[in-house]
């Protein structure tokens, strides 16, 4: 950690001093007490994202890749939060200095990152630096935790052994295995080097646990459990606090909380800049829905957001007053299978409404729920509860993610795919979201409106 605040605050002030960069002609003449506090933050703020982002621990099983993006996310965040000390504390550097600081940071830091990194895998390739491993099983599972330790020379790690009830391996693979017995264990641990303990047991062997990890506890040695432990139909899961005690969280989806913080002040960012910018147009159409039948502007529905939480949720009037007297008397209409309502020339949407709707116009007042947070500017569309009343259990899981105004399906066919295609549609973004994807979204939504691809 010491070397990256080293780095960090090096390279922080090299860019500080150079004028066409900080936008300062004499850093060292602002050296009040506004910039010495964006400094602490520039020092502090690679290093804290490190270590949220777990990079200080051992990187032995973890591809370059996933470090190379965890580094990224760590350079979003940091250029994210000194841009706000720069404004929170009037320090009169250029707008773009944070992020062009932070460009270059990721640059330093990740070179620095990959150059300790690959040269430690080439060594284990070899056989130095590396860590013994005891697998607790001898089963199919064991048999994989074996191959993929040997598939992977550059991990480091060495088998010494497995551990089982069992005189006999289960798993034929490891007839040639050196097995030692479970009751050994503690006499195991004080005689040989062991760096990790991994337990590979299968779930019917859940009761058999409680020694394994009472000895390794005791014996302040590290031990693994493999996700399938407890069944192959769960998610991954998540280690986390249940008040003093720790727990296992299973969710069908594990997002970073600080790339949804970040997705969230994008939300708060562009709807407020996209409510200034379409104020006038929502005008004009509000007069245009009040010249026309006399009625409200707005149209107020409840749906249901994130988990199934109710909203109101608002968009401008396109159908007759009465809309919602007549949608039982409409519904031999329906053109959509499972439990959506949809009629492509709905005899209740009103001449006005028809062109609000051929432009998504109706859509923009959402832009207040992205800023209340019931919805986001991109995820799946929310539906009336009386859909949700309808879905089987596993459709429910498109509720598992804050509503959107736009999501994947309004630009992969919009209103005209199936249901089962536009939940199956919603998963596939939840399973694979990121902010790249909501930014693909969301410029791929522009030319779907203006080609007049009608919203649901």
């Amino acid at each position: 950690m010491s070397f990256d605040v080293v780095l960090s605050a090096f390279t922080f002030f090299v860019l500080l001093a150079i004028p066409a960069v900080s936008g300062i002609e004499d850093a060292s003449s602002h050296m009040g007490t506004s910039m010495v506090a964006l400094s602490v933050v520039a020092l502090l703020a690679w290093p804290l994202a490190f270590q949220y982002l777990d990079i200080y621990d051992s990187m032995r099983t973890i591809d370059v890749s996933q470090v190379l993006f965890r580094l990224i996310v760590a350079s979003v965040a940091t250029s994210t939060v000194l841009a706000a000390a720069a404004f929170a504390f009037s320090v009169p550097v250029k707008a773009s200095f944070p992020f062009v600081c932070g460009a270059v940071q990721l640059s330093v830091l990740g070179l620095s990152r990959i150059l300790l990194f690959l040269p430690l895998r080439a060594i284990r390739r070899y056989g130095r630096n590396f860590r013994n491993v005891l697998i607790v099983g001898t089963g199919p599972r064991a048999a994989y935790v074996k191959r993929s330790i040997d598939a992977q020379p550059s991990w480091g790690l060495r088998v010494i052994g497995f551990v089982d009830e069992t005189d006999t391996p289960v798993d034929p693979s490891l007839f040639n295995a050196k097995l030692f017995k479970l009751e050994s264990m503690p006499s195991l641990l004080r005689e040989q080097v062991v760096d990790r303990v991994i337990i590979a047991y299968p779930r019917s062997m859940l009761p058999r646990l409680s020694p394994v990890v009472g000895v390794c506890a005791s014996a302040g040695i590290p031990f693994t459990m493999l996700a399938d432990l407890f069944g192959d139909f769960l998610p991954p899961p998540k280690v986390t606090q249940f008040g003093s005690l720790a727990a296992l969280e299973f969710a069908p989806v594990h997002h970073n909380p600080l790339l949804l913080a970040i997705k969230r002040g994008m939300d708060i960012i562009g709807a407020a800049f996209a409510l200034v910018l379409t104020a006038p147009v929502v005008a004009v159409s509000a007069l245009a829905i009040r010249l026309q039948d006399g009625g409200p502007v707005l149209f107020r529905q409840t749906r249901c957001g994130q988990n199934g939480r109710t909203f109101t949720m608002f968009k401008l009037r396109t159908m007759c007053i009465d809309a919602d007297s007549q949608k039982v008397e409409l519904a031999h209409l329906n053109e959509c299978d499972g439990p959506i309502f949809k009629c492509e020339n709905d005899p209740r949407i009103t001449r006005v409404g028809r062109f609000l709707r051929k432009l998504s116009l109706d859509e923009f007042p959402q832009l207040w729920n992205v800023l209340r947070g019931d919805m986001s500017l991109v995820g799946p569309r929310p539906p009336v509860p009386e859909e949700v009343d309808q879905y089987q259990t596993f459709e429910r899981r498109r509720l598992s993610m804050r509503p959107g105004i736009t999501c994947i399906w309004q630009v992969s066919g919009r209103s005209n795919i199936g249901f089962d295609e536009w939940v199956r549609l919603d998963v596939e973004y939840i399973d694979a979201w990121s902010l790249g994807l909501d930014l693909r979204i969301l410029l791929r939504t522009i030319p779907a409106v203006l080609r007049g691809d009608g919203a649901h």
